[in-house]
């Protein structure tokens, strides 16, 4: 009995040890689990610095609202992540760039003009970015017109910053005197107003600043023509086309009547200037000539039209700058969270705030977008607006066309002959690739 009595004590004993031993441990647990969960992820990431090459003016609001909000900002979101930013004149830049990728010193982010994506991702520069995983959900909000720029082959290599288009400004109090009661609408009514608002040797109807793509494109897209097939594999049929061929007619006929200043083969005065002083009824420009006609003209009343239909419709074209990250940048996905920002809600419309037109069709709605002096008719414009060949050659494509319209322009050659000369040029160019 006494040993039956020792044993249960013994038995006991042991089951209490072994219930304060795992009292202990519950109690412990936390205890143990807290140092593990320390803030090893943050000491993971390590800080870095990337560099942003752009051209904004350093004496513009959009440099200013760059450096001492937007970067300041996204920095205090991002405390890991430095951002250097550098400013380089437009002229020297996409020289600096390609000795740039020859030297393997590249920036990490590029605000690059739409026109040239194409050309350094074929060279093989450039980072695609469709990849992440939050690119899918930014190009649904993107308008779909800037968006294209930054498509090449099967890949995007950019989102878009910023994006703009042209209108026609017609000058209300020359319409008035000459008893037209508003802006053209149609091709015949753009081509009669400018010959009503035409003094011969003073006043002229129209302005046309030179004989660029970006400049008759509008007309050639209007008219239902265009630069290639879809597939960019030829200009044959496109640049030469019947419609192509009326379309540059139509604005060689304006100007051999008299009606189109000498702008447009570089004489006459600046668009701002002849249009504040009445001297210009109508120009075709962009967002931009709201600030170098208010700043010089603060007393000037300014209004704008959609460009007028044609057979094709109502189309612009599209201007603006891309977001890029370059293939040697050693901080990619730092690199994207900076994109990201900088196309994020709050940031565009502050950067609309300096006359950047945003690319989110999302903020299109937004009470400061929609009771904005300009950027409603800009949007409007923007519907149906379209980007220049999106093509690695288009720079040549580019001077090419410049080229043959100038010799239309000038009588050197029939727009037929000189059109059939510019799909020529483009048919080599598109082969070399």
């Amino acid at each position: 009995m006494k040993k039956t009595i020792l044993w249960l004590i013994i038995i006991i004993f042991i089951l209490s040890l072994t219930l304060i031993e795992t009292g202990c441990k519950e109690e412990a647990a936390p205890v143990e689990k807290a140092p593990a969960e320390e803030v090893v992820e943050e000491e993971a990431i390590e800080p870095v610095t990337i560099t942003f090459w752009h051209t904004y003016n350093v004496e513009s609001n959009e440099y200013v609202t760059l450096t001492d909000v937007v970067i300041p900002r996204f920095e205090e979101e991002n405390p890991n992540i430095t951002v250097v930013e550098q400013q380089i004149p437009y002229e020297e830049f996409h020289t600096k760039l390609v000795t740039g990728i020859a030297g393997e010193v590249v920036p990490d982010v590029v605000r690059m003009d739409i026109i040239w994506v194409p050309e350094f991702a074929e060279m093989g520069a450039l980072a695609s970015v469709d990849s992440y995983d939050s690119f899918s959900s930014i190009a649904e909000q993107v308008f779909p017109g800037p968006l294209n720029t930054c498509k090449w082959g099967d890949n995007y290599y950019g989102i878009p910053l910023t994006t703009n288009t042209e209108l026609i400004f017609w000058n209300k109090a020359m319409f008035e005197e000459a008893g037209i009661d508003g802006p053209p609408t149609t091709w015949d009514e753009f081509a009669d107003d400018a010959e009503r608002l035409t003094k011969p040797g003073e006043k002229w109807g129209l302005a046309i600043s030179d004989c660029s793509p970006w400049n008759f494109l509008p007309f050639i897209w209007s008219g239902g023509g265009s630069v290639t097939d879809e597939d960019i594999t030829t200009a044959t049929g496109y640049i030469n086309s019947e419609d192509s061929v009326n379309a540059v007619q139509f604005i060689v006929d304006l100007f051999n009547d008299g009606y189109i200043a000498d702008t447009i083969i570089g004489g006459g005065i600046g668009m701002q200037d002849g249009y504040a002083n009445n001297v210009y009824g109508m120009f075709k420009g962009g967002p931009w000539f709201y600030g170098m006609i208010g700043g010089q003209f603060p007393d000037a009343e300014i209004n704008t039209a959609l460009m007028p239909t044609g057979k094709g419709g109502s189309i612009s074209v599209i201007g603006g700058e891309d977001l890029v990250i370059f293939d040697g940048s050693a901080n990619k996905d730092a690199a994207f969270r900076f994109v990201e920002f900088m196309v994020s809600e709050e940031i565009q419309l502050i950067l609309a705030e300096t006359g950047q037109i945003p690319v989110l069709n999302t903020i299109a709605e937004s009470d400061y977008i929609k009771n904005h002096e300009f950027y409603p008719i800009f949007l409007e414009q923007l519907k149906t607006a379209r980007a220049r060949t999106v093509h690695p050659g288009w720079q040549e494509m580019d001077a090419a066309i410049k080229l043959g319209i100038e010799e239309a322009i000038n009588g050197v050659k029939t727009v037929q002959e000189a059109l059939d000369g510019v799909a020529d040029e483009i048919n080599t160019i598109i082969e070399k690739y």
